[in-house]
């Protein structure tokens, strides 16, 4: 039937947007916006603005760079939550359009997407059911 599908029952808690500065790494800096914020899960609503580069995981793994300046960010979504081992994983995808016009989607790699300008992001706290 429909293979890694998954459902969870919990509520949406506080909403939370959020700036990133310049050269702040778009995956990481949406981690420590988490810790910050005290969100232990958090799912990734939107984001706008640009990069300096990018840096794609495509299916089977490859890496795609992107070289900007300003990589447009064209959608952006994923999940941000705490591991077993406590730490704080985003995982991030969407797409991008390059300074040629090139419209490419995949995977965030974190470290390797620094944001050019700002990024604002709306992030939504998922409380699982108990």
């Amino acid at each position: 039937m429909l293979e890694g599908v998954r459902s969870q029952a919990g509520r949406v808690g506080k909403v939370v947007y959020a700036r990133m500065a310049p050269n702040e790494d778009l995956v990481q800096g949406l981690e420590k916006i988490c810790i910050a914020q005290g969100l232990r899960h958090a799912l990734v609503r939107s984001g706008l603005g640009s990069l300096v580069d990018a840096c794609l995981q495509l299916p089977g793994g490859q890496m795609q760079a992107v070289v900007g300046p300003a990589v447009e960010v064209l959608g952006l979504y994923g999940e941000v939550a705490v591991q077993a081992d406590g730490s704080m994983r985003a995982e991030l995808a969407g797409l991008v359009v390059d300074a040629a016009g090139r419209v490419l989607s995949g995977g965030f790699v974190a470290g390797a997407n620094p944001v050019f300008a700002t990024f604002e992001v709306t992030l939504e706290e998922w409380l699982p059911a108990p």
